[in-house]
C-alpha cells in the first residue's frame, strides 16, 4: 500500500514539475545570460573605469584654471607697503620714514585667476597612450568573458537537459520495477515464490524511488544554476529541449585573434609605452603659466589689476638612478607578460587536443551505448517473459533491469559529454 502511494506521489510530482515549468530554449538562455549576467556587468564597469582613467590624462594637454579670493591684514612694514603698492595706491606721504617703520594696520583683498598650460611633456603623452590601451584591454577581456559566459550557460543548460533525461530513465525503471514487484507479490501470495524474492523486488523498487526523488531535485538545482547565470529570480523550473547529439565540429585551430590573446598583446604594448614614458621623464619639460590679480582695500572692490605670464623649462636629468631602475623593472614586467602569453597559448593548445580526443571518445561511446541499450532492452524483455513463465528468478529480472538502466544513463551521459566537449572546443577556438 505504501509503495502504491509513493508511486502516485512520484507521478504527481513529475506532473507538477512539468506543468509549472517554463520552456526555455538554449538560444534564449544564452541571450539572457549575455544581457544580464553579473560577471559581465562587473566587466562593463571595469571598462568604464578604464575610460575614466584615460580621460584623467587630458590634463597633459588641457589648461588648468583656478580662481582664489584672499583677505589680508597686517601692520608689518614690508606687507603694509606691498599691499598699497599692489593696490596702486602709493602717495608721497607713504615714504615718510615714520610711516614706513610703523605703519597702521593695512588690509588687502586679492582676487586671483591662474592658468597653467602644459606645452611639451613627452612622458605624459606616452602615459596617455598607455591609458588608451588599457581601455582596449578591458574591452577585449570583456569580450572573452562573454565567450566564457556562453560556455558556462551552455554547460548549465546541458546539465539541466541531462537531469530531465535521468528522470525519464528512472521513471521508466520505476514503472518496470513496480510491475515486477506487483507480479512478485501476487506470485508470493499464491505460494509460488519465496519471501526473499519479494524482499529483493521491494528493495530494488525502493532504491529506484530514492534515485528518482534525487533526480527530481536535480532539475530544480540545475534550474537555479541557470537562473544564477541569467540573473533571474531563483525558484523557477525550466523545461528544456530534448538532449540530442550535436554535430561534431570540423578540424579547428586556436586563432591568434582570440580576445584574451589580443588583450595580452595589448598589455605588452601598454608596458612598452610605460617604459618609454618613464625614460622620457629625464627629458626637459616646457610649461606655460600665468595669473591675473585684482587688489583692493575693500572686500567688495575688484580694481587695480595686474598680470604675470611666463614659460618654465625644467629638466630633472638625474634622479639617483631611480628612473634607470624603474625602467629595468618595467622591462622585466613586459617580459613576464610575454612569457604568460606563451604559456597561455601552449595550455590552450593542449586543452584543444584533449577536447578533440574527448569528442572522439564520446562519439564512440554514444555508438557503443546505443547498441548496448538495444541489447539490454531485448535481454530484459526475454528475461521478464521467462520470469512470468517461472523459468527465471526475480534476481535475474532485477539485474537485467539494472543493466538496462545503467546503459540508458551511460548513453545520455555520453551525449552530454559530447555536447559539453563541443561547447568547450568552441570556447577554446572562440568560434
Amino acid at each position: 500500500m505504501i509503495l502504491r502511494q509513493f508511486t502516485l506521489s512520484i507521478l504527481i510530482l513529475s506532473a507538477g514539475i512539468r506543468s509549472g515549468a517554463q520552456t526555455l530554449h538554449r538560444s534564449e538562455a544564452l541571450a539572457t545570460a549575455l544581457q544580464n549576467n553579473s560577471d559581465l556587468a562587473i566587466a562593463r564597469n571595469t571598462t568604464l573605469q578604464a575610460a575614466a582613467q584615460y580621460h584623467q590624462t587630458d590634463a597633459a594637454f588641457l589648461p588648468q584654471l583656478g580662481v582664489t579670493y584672499t583677505a589680508y591684514t597686517s601692520n608689518n612694514p614690508l606687507n603694509a607697503f606691498a599691499f598699497k603698492l599692489q593696490q596702486q595706491n602709493i602717495t608721497q606721504n607713504d615714504f615718510n620714514p615714520a610711516l614706513l617703520n610703523s605703519p597702521d594696520r593695512t588690509s588687502n583683498f586679492t582676487t586671483q585667476a591662474t592658468i597653467q598650460q602644459p606645452i611639451l611633456n613627452l612622458d605624459a603623452f606616452y602615459q596617455r597612450k598607455a591609458a588608451r590601451t588599457a581601455i582596449e584591454i578591458a574591452e577585449l577581456q570583456q569580450e572573452r568573458l562573454r565567450d566564457y559566459i556562453r560556455f558556462r550557460t551552455a554547460g548549465a543548460y546541458l546539465q539541466l537537459q541531462l537531469a530531465y533525461e535521468v528522470v525519464k530513465v528512472l521513471q521508466q525503471a520505476f514503472r518496470t520495477s513496480d510491475s515486477v514487484y506487483a507480479f512478485t507479490k501476487a506470485r508470493y501470495q499464491q505460494g509460488f515464490l519465496q519471501k526473499s524474492d519479494l524482499l529483493n523486488a521491494e528493495v530494488h523498487l525502493r532504491s529506484v524511488q530514492s534515485q528518482l526523488a534525487n533526480a527530481q531535485s536535480a532539475i530544480q538545482d540545475q534550474s537555479d544554476n541557470l537562473s544564477l547565470l541569467m540573473r533571474t529570480a531563483p525558484g523557477k523550473v525550466y523545461e528544456v529541449d530534448t538532449l540530442t547529439p550535436e554535430s561534431i565540429v570540423t578540424e579547428e585551430n586556436i586563432p591568434e585573434s582570440r580576445p584574451d590573446f589580443r588583450a595580452m598583446h595589448q598589455a605588452i604594448k601598454a608596458q612598452e609605452l610605460i617604459v618609454k614614458s618613464t625614460g622620457l621623464g629625464l627629458v626637459p619639460r616646457l610649461n606655460g603659466f600665468g595669473n591675473m590679480q585684482l587688489n583692493d582695500r575693500t572686500a567688495t572692490g575688484f580694481s587695480n589689476g595686474s598680470y604675470l605670464l611666463g614659460l618654465q623649462l625644467s629638466w630633472n636629468f638625474f634622479q639617483g638612478n631611480a628612473v634607470h631602475s624603474q625602467v629595468n623593472k618595467q622591462q622585466l614586467q613586459k617580459a613576464l607578460i610575454e612569457l604568460q602569453l606563451q604559456q597561455m597559448k601552449e595550455e590552450s593548445e593542449k586543452e584543444l587536443q584533449t577536447t578533440k580526443r574527448r569528442i572522439a571518445d564520446a562519439a564512440f561511446q554514444i555508438a557503443q551505448t546505443k547498441t548496448a541499450v538495444e541489447q539490454a532492452t531485448e535481454a530484459l524483455q526475454i528475461i521478464h517473459n521467462r520470469y512470468k513463465q517461472g523459468l527465471a528468478g526475480s534476481t535475474d529480472v532485477l539485474m537485467a533491469q539494472t543493466q538496462l538502466f545503467q546503459q540508458q544513463l551511460s548513453y545520455r551521459q555520453a551525449i552530454m559529454m559530447l555536447n559539453m566537449s563541443i561547447a568547450y572546443c568552441t570556447f577554446l577556438t572562440a568560434n
